[in-house]
């Protein structure tokens, strides 16, 4: 397994993360301990979870992620061989149940979102821990086009002071962004250089083979800052790996159970996918480990969160790291992005 700097930090993390968000809604406890194991016996050391996980997020279910693998760590007692991430939840996305619903990127939710997650994960400090979206009205997603609304939201500065206090109090080592904009990851950057308070060491936005919007301004960011990008779902919801081809929907596959995620569902995703799924079979290459390996081996990318529901999937895509792109692949990968790019941001 490759390791990669973190950010400015002396964290070692592997190129793929071991994502969660399926734990606790399609994978049981059982289920969630099998895949640490199998993930840190392939040399995966980096976990990422978030207050909100399992999704979709319900409150029947709400924060049981964390729970899995705060008993994971007791059992296991290896709690220092992983570096740790998880996300205070922001407002918005349908979501009720946390802390009311009256959700800010304040102290106040902080310091809550933070206390609860560390004793649910039965750990004294978070490794790495993210916003998990902006308080403002801003574009992230999915949506493109930026609308300006004038609604009051939390100060950056007070947000990024009331993470330095925790980070001072020993309750964080680093903190992150997550499905942020180049206009909000460059001020957080701006008002750390100025202030003296914690540098963001990643961004965690959606990076794809259908969704490549992250290179058009957040990759130059990512490399010249050193804050490189953590991708989730770089299989677009399981579409890359062709298992949802010609309209199939497998028992118990996330599209097939969740009718909200339809995100890489729209008709030029599907067409687009398909060309992407065909080219991989042209080269003799499985097209989730094709999607993974481009994912992967962008120089902007500090490490590829990774998901699974199943040993046998996560056994594919761990694998992935083993792939390596011809010329000709990433040739007919570009063609297929020229003809069809973005279909799915």
């Amino acid at each position: 397994m490759q390791l990669r700097q973190l950010g400015r930090t002396d964290l070692q993390v592997s190129a793929l993360c071991l994502g969660t968000m399926t734990w606790g809604e399609q994978n049981d406890q059982q289920e969630a301990f099998a895949q640490l194991d199998r993930a840190k016996a392939a040399g995966i050391n980096f976990i990422d979870t978030a207050e909100m996980y399992p999704v979709p997020p319900r409150a029947e279910t709400y924060a049981t992620t964390e729970r899995y693998i705060g008993e994971y760590f007791k059992a296991r007692g290896d709690r220092n061989d992983w570096v740790l991430a998880s996300k205070v939840a922001g407002p918005g996305n349908g979501i009720t149940h946390i802390r009311d619903g009256q959700l800010k990127m304040n102290r106040q939710h902080i310091v809550a979102a933070l206390d609860a997650s560390l004793q649910r994960l039965q750990t004294d400090r978070i490794d790495l821990y993210q916003l998990h979206w902006p308080e403002r009205s801003t574009n992230f997603f999915g949506q493109l086009g930026y609308r300006h609304h004038q609604a009051n939201f939390t100060p950056l500065e007070d947000t990024l002071q009331a993470l330095d206090e925790q980070v001072r109090a020993g309750k964080i080592r680093h903190i992150g962004l997550s499905n942020e904009t180049p206009w909000g990851t460059m001020k957080y950057l701006q008002l750390a250089d100025e202030r003296g308070w914690p540098r963001a060491v990643s961004i965690q936005n959606p990076y794809n083979l259908l969704n490549r919007s992250f290179e058009v301004g957040l990759a130059e960011i990512s490399i010249r800052e050193q804050c490189g990008l953590l991708a989730y779902s770089p299989l677009a919801f399981g579409m890359l790996s062709g298992k949802y081809e010609g309209g199939a929907r497998p028992e118990g596959a996330r599209i097939t159970r969740f009718s909200r995620f339809a995100r890489y569902m729209n008709p030029q995703a599907q067409a687009a996918c398909s060309r992407y799924v065909n080219l991989a079979r042209e080269h003799g290459l499985d097209p989730a480990q094709m999607a993974l390996a481009f994912v992967t081996g962008q120089p902007f990318v500090t490490s590829n969160i990774i998901g699974a529901t199943s040993l046998e999937q996560l056994e594919s895509n761990l694998g992935s790291i083993d792939v390596t792109l011809s010329p000709e692949v990433l040739e007919g990968i570009e063609a297929i992005q020229v003809a069809q790019p973005n279909p799915a941001p």
